[in-house]
């Protein structure tokens, strides 16, 4: 369950009982995406969590999803986790997705009851991509499910 790249990370990972999880993550790059998935998943699923995905166009809309499910769900979740690969490209489209998504985040953070984890690649490659879905660099989708972990216990000690 320990991902490679990061163990200080996965140390203490609190016993969370009666959480659940929404993942909000994209299709673009799908490929990644879905592996980032599969590794939040693993380590929900590992430590009894339940969850569900919410799957979004791009990285833009991930904000919006996370505050409009929050705003309608019958009961909101204790985190979510968004995943999403932004990979640069010729043009400033990376730079204007990446300011705008990492901004709606912290926002989001800011306004909900909830934890709002970042778990979207933001690299220049599909090489790099690859390296932080269980590569050199770790598994971010591991790593964002255990954060999730370790602020929904921050965020009931808290209350």
């Amino acid at each position: 369950m320990a991902t490679p790249g990061n163990t200080t990370l996965n140390k203490g990972i609190p016993s969370i009982k009666d959480a659940f999880v929404v993942i909000v993550k994209t299709e673009w790059n799908a490929p990644i995406v879905n592996k980032l998935e599969a590794g939040a998943k693993k380590i929900l699923k590992a430590q009894g969590i339940d969850c569900k995905t919410l799957t979004v166009p791009g990285a833009f809309e991930i904000p919006f999803a996370v505050k409009n499910h929050y705003a309608y769900a019958a009961t909101p979740p204790d985190a979510y986790i968004t995943l999403g690969a932004v990979i640069r490209g010729d043009t400033p489209h990376f730079d204007y997705v990446c300011k705008a998504v990492t901004d709606g985040v912290l926002e989001l953070n800011l306004m909900l009851d909830a934890p709002v984890i970042f778990g979207i690649l933001t690299v220049d490659n599909e090489e790099q991509a690859k390296e932080r879905i269980g590569g050199k660099h770790g598994h971010k989708g591991e790593e964002a499910a255990v954060t999730a972990l370790k602020m929904i216990a921050l965020n009931r000690k808290l209350k």
